[in-house]
C-alpha cells in the first residue's frame, strides 16, 4: 500500500486561484459554504443562479454577485457546479454546455454525473473536483473559525496541464489546506461515498437508531430514555471516535460498555449484514443504484416523498424535537439558518 500523501498549504500555489474568475452554480448548502470562502480568501467569485428565486434573493443578502446561470458560465475560468446531483445534467445540457470554451475548468464535489456518465464534457474541458468532506455549512464555520475541513480531489480531464494545481489552490481557498487535501479518483470518490452514506452515515446509523429506538420502546421502556440512550448520547462516542478513533473511545468508557462492545457488536453487525452490504456496494459498482435514482427523480419522486414522510412521522422525531426544546444544548451557534443558508 502506498503512503498518504496530504498536502498542506505550504505545498500549494495559494495565488494560482486568485487569478482565476470563478462561478458558482447554486446557492445550497455547498455553495453558500464554498462561495463565501471563496470570496473571503481574495477569490474573483460570481454566482449563477435562478434570478430572482430563493437562492438568488440569499446570496444577494450576502452581497454576492449573481446571475443568470448561461452568463456566469461565459463569465468564468472556473465553473463549479454545487446544484444537487438529480438536476445537475438537464442543468448542464440547457444552461452549461452550450457556452463551455476550450480550456475552461469544469469542476464538481461530487463524481456522480461524471462517473456514471450522465455528464458528458466535451473533450477540450477541463474536469475536476474538489470534496470537503463535510457539509457546506460546516465548510463555512470551520473556516470562519480559522480552521478547515478535509477535502478530497481528483482529475478526470487534464487539458491545460494545471488541473491538479488548480484543484489545490480552489481547496486551499475553502480552507482545506489548514487541515489536508488528499487526491483520489472520480470513480473512487463515488462509489465510496455512496457506500458509506447507505451504509453507515446516514442509511446504516438512522436505521440502528431507529430500530433500537422501538426495541426499547415496545419493551415498556420509556420513549424519552431510549431517545436519549439509542440517540442522543451517540454524538458523545462519535466525537471521541473523531478524534482518536475506537481505541480512545474504549478508553474514555466504562469497561462494562468496552465488554458489551467487544462481545454484542459483532452479534449484531454479523456475516449476514456484511453481505448485504457487499450487495449495496455492488449495485453502487455496476450503477444500479445510480440509474434508479435518476429515475426516481426524474419521475417526481412520489416513492422519495413517501419514504421522506415515513421517516419524519416516525416517533422518535416526535420525542427527540421535544427533548430538544426543553433542554438549552444545541441552541446557541446553530450552524444552519434556512432562511439565510
Amino acid at each position: 500500500m502506498e503512503s498518504l500523501k496530504i498536502y498542506l498549504d505550504k505545498d500549494i500555489n495559494q495565488d494560482l486561484i486568485k487569478s482565476k474568475k470563478i462561478a458558482i452554480i447554486g446557492f445550497g448548502s455547498q455553495g453558500y459554504g464554498q462561495g463565501l470562502n471563496l470570496k473571503d480568501s481574495g477569490c474573483n467569485v460570481i454566482f449563477g443562479l435562478r434570478q430572482g428565486g430563493d437562492s438568488d434573493i440569499k446570496a444577494k443578502d450576502y452581497g454576492l454577485t449573481t446571475m443568470p446561470i448561461s452568463e456566469a458560465v461565459k463569465h468564468a475560468d472556473i465553473i463549479q457546479i454545487l446544484i444537487p446531483d438529480e438536476v445537475q445534467a438537464k442543468v448542464y445540457n440547457e444552461e452549461i454546455e452550450p457556452y463551455l470554451r476550450d480550456g475552461q475548468y469544469l469542476m464538481f464535489s461530487h463524481g456522480f454525473n461524471i462517473h456514471y456518465g450522465f455528464i458528458k464534457p466535451p473533450k477540450g474541458i477541463n474536469v475536476l473536483m474538489v470534496a470537503p468532506k463535510a457539509p457546506g455549512h460546516t465548510v463555512r464555520s470551520e473556516y470562519k473559525a480559522g480552521r478547515g475541513v478535509p477535502s478530497l480531489i481528483a482529475v478526470y480531464n487534464d487539458v491545460s496541464g494545471d488541473a491538479k494545481e488548480i484543484a489545490l489552490s480552489y481547496a486551499s481557498a475553502i480552507g482545506s489546506g489548514r487541515t489536508g487535501i488528499i487526491e483520489t479518483t472520480f470513480r473512487e470518490e463515488t462509489e465510496t461515498d455512496l457506500f458509506g452514506e447507505q451504509a453507515v452515515l446516514c442509511g446504516g446509523c438512522s436505521a440502528l437508531i431507529k430500530t433500537a429506538f422501538d426495541t426499547l420502546v415496545e419493551a415498556g421502556y420509556s420513549p424519552y430514555m431510549a431517545y436519549f440512550e439509542v440517540c442522543h448520547e451517540l454524538k458523545l462516542i462519535v466525537d471521541l471516535i473523531y478524534e482518536g478513533g475506537i481505541e480512545d473511545m474504549h478508553y474514555s468508557v466504562s469497561n462494562n460498555a468496552e465488554y458489551g462492545d467487544l462481545t454484542r457488536g459483532s452479534v449484531l453487525i454479523n456475516s449476514n449484514v456484511k453481505s448485504e452490504m457487499k450487495r449495496i456496494l455492488a449495485d453502487i459498482q455496476n450503477g444500479k443504484y445510480a440509474d434508479e435514482f435518476m429515475q426516481e427523480m426524474n419521475s417526481g419522486g412520489e416513492h422519495f416523498a413517501r419514504l421522506r414522510a415515513e421517516s419524519s412521522g416516525h416517533l422518535i422525531e416526535k420525542i427527540g424535537s421535544e427533548i430538544r426544546s426543553s433542554f438549552n444544548w444545541g441552541r446557541e451557534n446553530r450552524l444552519i439558518d434556512k432562511s439565510r443558508n
